[in-house]
């Protein structure tokens, strides 16, 4: 029982707010019920909020019942305001700082804030939550051990054939973030850079009523999209290259369920080749798991 209570103060302070110290707070990327009651503890006990969209952000704290002084905080702003902030946090005030959807820092100016702390020595924490490129990973059905985070293309199309060209044999599953009218664009751009054969999952509205996953070709999402108009914001999740150089390359020429067995002769037990099969596949390791047991 003592353990038990000794757990429970630990929880305590470490959730008490401290003066001085920058709170990135994540938020809902769709659906209310995700907001962590810590969040919402942090939200209702700072001195302060920074927000990216003060308008959006009040709708969320007026749903929470909050009442907080509010800043703007946002890409054509951050220079002077992040001083205002931080000059505030070393006077010891505490802030939390939000983004409009998910967690703040990624792809996001809050990122400037957290590397202007830092030079500062003013503390920082995370208090953890939605992140809207994870959960689309973890829906893809593509390999999620190894990825990369590309967030949104540029709309310079020098610079975003330069993007995607540095991408071209990324053997990583990539994630990108993109706006319902560059969608089309994006798409045929991957066809050109990936080919039409490459696995892609197309997500939106995730957390949502009608959250949607698309799991298909770049191919064939391009086919999609000239029939159907995008709508919402989304997260798509491409297939790394297949890398020719690989020193596992000899399963080129087998099957499945020999090159389930050949893992199997050096002594991993059969989950654990059909992982490493699935891995060198770059698919599920549900469909090594079928094809084996057909």
């Amino acid at each position: 029982m003592s353990s038990v209570k000794s757990i429970d103060v630990a929880t305590r302070e470490k959730n008490q707010i401290q003066a001085g110290t920058l709170y990135l707070v994540a938020t809902p990327i769709g659906n209310l019920a995700d907001l962590s009651e810590r969040a919402i503890k942090v939200l209702s006990e700072v001195d302060f909020i920074a927000a990216e969209d003060t308008r959006n952000s009040m709708r969320l704290l007026t749903h929470l019942g909050i009442s907080k002084p509010m800043v703007s905080y946002f890409e054509h702003n951050k220079r002077e305001r992040g001083e205002q902030i931080a000059a505030r946090l070393e006077s010891g005030e505490s802030c939390a700082l939000i983004t409009d959807a998910g967690t703040p820092a990624i792809s996001d100016p809050g990122e400037d804030m957290v590397a202007l702390c830092a030079a500062r020595g003013i503390p920082v924490t995370s208090i953890p939550g939605p992140v809207a490129s994870i959960t689309a990973l973890t829906l893809s059905g593509l390999p999620t051990g190894r990825f990369t985070f590309e967030g949104f293309l540029s709309v310079n199309k020098a610079e975003r054939r330069v993007h995607l060209s540095a991408l071209e044999s990324e053997t990583r599953t990539m994630l990108f973030h993109e706006a319902p009218h560059k969608l089309e664009t994006t798409l045929s751009d991957f066809c050109r850079t990936f080919g039409e054969d490459r696995r892609i999952a197309i997500c939106r509205e995730l957390t949502k009523a009608h959250e949607e996953i698309l799991r298909m070709t770049i191919g064939e999402a391009v086919a999609y999209y000239r029939e159907q108009s995008p709508r919402g914001e989304y997260v798509l999740v491409v297939e790394g290259a297949k890398d020719a150089a690989s020193p596992t390359a000899f399963w080129t020429e087998m099957d499945v369920p020999s090159h389930v067995q050949h893992y199997i002769d050096t002594g991993l037990s059969k989950m654990d080749a059909i992982k490493q099969a699935a891995r060198d596949r770059g698919v599920p390791k549900n469909e090594i798991y079928r094809q084996v047991i057909d």
